[in-house]
This record gives structure tokens, sequence and C-alpha cells, in this order.
């Protein structure tokens, strides 16, 4: 762990964009079983979000869970293998659990404001009944929507997550590495972001270049899984594979990106327990 006098925020040339999208495919190489078992771990979790008070407690517990995989980067990154525990370290790390909980709350309600803000007007899109059918996968509360209110619909939940992930990229590795505050973190991070929007830039088009064949494959799996009988829960299980291959390769630059930018201690031991006076920054 180290010591907040100690860290320094670099600026880095617009090359380390790529450079983070390499080292993070290298990462997935090293050890493909076991992120992707973590990965399958999460996603798990965050389909019992439905349950109710547990479901909420789930959401919230994303910011915990995302730092639990960055871990796992981590410990692959030493040429270590990285356990299934290691996903619930920071839920069971006493202060960080709590900074991780406020941060989660905190996305929660940017996503829902973000959403709302930009969903404002759209009398259909704001039924509650219709939204509440939809967050429970129902396809014919889907279909009922015309296709422009489905492109908003869609539209908004992407600009919910892109700002969601945007405070917390460097926010949760901070709070977990660092032992920073949530509003040390935010700003921190946030300003690492800035300063450094060069790299940033170009990994976000490099991203979205990976994206791109990635969205075309799943959909045509989509639509084969229709048609394809009994051999359906294979297709889709492949559709699955893809969608986490490309979710863990988002973490994995995120690690990557945070340990050019802040730095990250090498060490075989898991991080230590914080002070609790750093609870606030």
């Amino acid at each position: 762990m180290i010591d907040n006098k100690e860290m320094t925020t670099r600026v880095l040339a617009a090359n380390h964009g790529i450079a983070w999208l390499l080292q993070s495919m290298a990462l997935l190489k090293a050890q493909p079983g076991r992120l992707f078992f973590l990965a399958m771990l999460l996603q798990f979790m965050m389909g019992l979000t439905q349950v109710p008070v547990f479901g909420f407690l789930l959401i919230i517990s994303v910011p915990a869970l995302t730092a639990g995989l960055l871990q796992a980067f981590k410990v692959t990154s030493e040429g270590g293998k990285p356990s299934p525990g290691l996903l619930f370290l920071p839920l069971l790390s006493g202060t960080h659990a709590f900074r991780m909980l406020g941060m989660g709350a905190l996305m929660f309600l940017v996503g829902i404001v973000t959403v709302s803000l930009v969903l404002s007007g759209n009398e259909l899109i704001q039924d509650p009944e219709l939204l509440s059918r939809i967050e429970q996968g129902d396809i014919e509360a889907l279909a009922s929507m015309d296709q422009g209110a489905l492109r908003r619909l869609v539209f908004a939940f992407l600009v919910g997550i892109g700002v969601s992930g945007t405070l917390s990229y460097m926010t949760i590795p901070l709070m977990w590495f660092h032992r920073r505050g949530l509003g040390s973190a935010l700003t921190e991070g946030l300003k690492a972001m800035i300063i450094n929007w060069k790299p940033f830039l170009l990994l976000g088009l490099g991203l979205a270049a990976v994206m791109i064949p990635v969205s075309l494959v799943a959909g045509i799996l989509f639509l084969w899984a229709g048609n394809a009988g009994s051999l359906s829960i294979v297709v889709l299980g492949l559709v699955m594979i893809l969608l986490l291959a490309f979710q863990l390769l988002l973490f994995g630059t995120q690690f990557c990106a945070f340990r050019d930018i802040f730095g990250v201690e090498t060490s075989k031991h898991e991080p230590e327990e914080p002070d609790d006076g750093q609870l606030i920054a």
C-alpha cells in the first residue's frame, strides 16, 4: 500500500492509451480462466439485483466488487494467481467497505438523475410500470415502445453509465490502493483524467475499435440463437463469454491506467486495513 504523501499524479503521453489496451490484453492472456470466473461470479451477483433490499445493497456494492477485480488484475500483474475471494476482499476490509458503499450510493444517485434528465418530457418512457417491466427483462414491454422512445431510452442508460463510469474510473482504485477518502479520490481522479486527456482519448478510440467487431459478432450470435433451437443456450453462452471478455478488458485498462498514473506498490500481501481517520478526505 502506498502512503498518501508519496503519491504523485503523472502526466503521460498519448500513446499510453494504446499501451493500456495492450497491457490489459496481456493480463487477460496470463490468467484467462481465473479472471473469467471472477467476472462470471460478478455477473451472477448482479443478476440478483431485482431482489428487494438485497438487490439495492448489491447495486451500491458495485464499487467494492470492482475494486476486488482490480486487485485480481494486480495479483495477475505480479505473476500470481487471483483467487475468487479477492472479489469480496474490499467488502470485508472495514473502512474501505464504508467508502465503497458511499461511492456506490453516489453512482446510483448520479445515474438516476442523469437518466431522468435525458428522459425528461417523454411520458411513455417515464411510466413507472413500464420501466419496472423493462428492468425485469420483459421483452414485450420493450416491444410496446416505439423506435424513437426505445432509442432515447437506450441513449439515456448509456449516458448514465458513461457519467457514473467517468466518476468512478480513477476514484475506485484511489480509494482501494491509496486509501483515499471519497471526496479526495473523486477530486484527484477526475483531475488525473483531465490532465491525461490525450491517452484517455486514444484509449477510448481503441476500445471503440474493439467494440465494433464485438457488437457485430454478438448481434449475429443473437440472431443465430433465435434460429438455433436446442443450440440456442450454447450460442447465448458464447455471447456471454464475448461480452465478459470485453468487460474484463475494460477493467484491465482501468488497472493499467491507474498503475501508470498513480503507481501501485508491488507486494505479495493483501492491502492492509486503512486508518479509520481516512474515511473522509
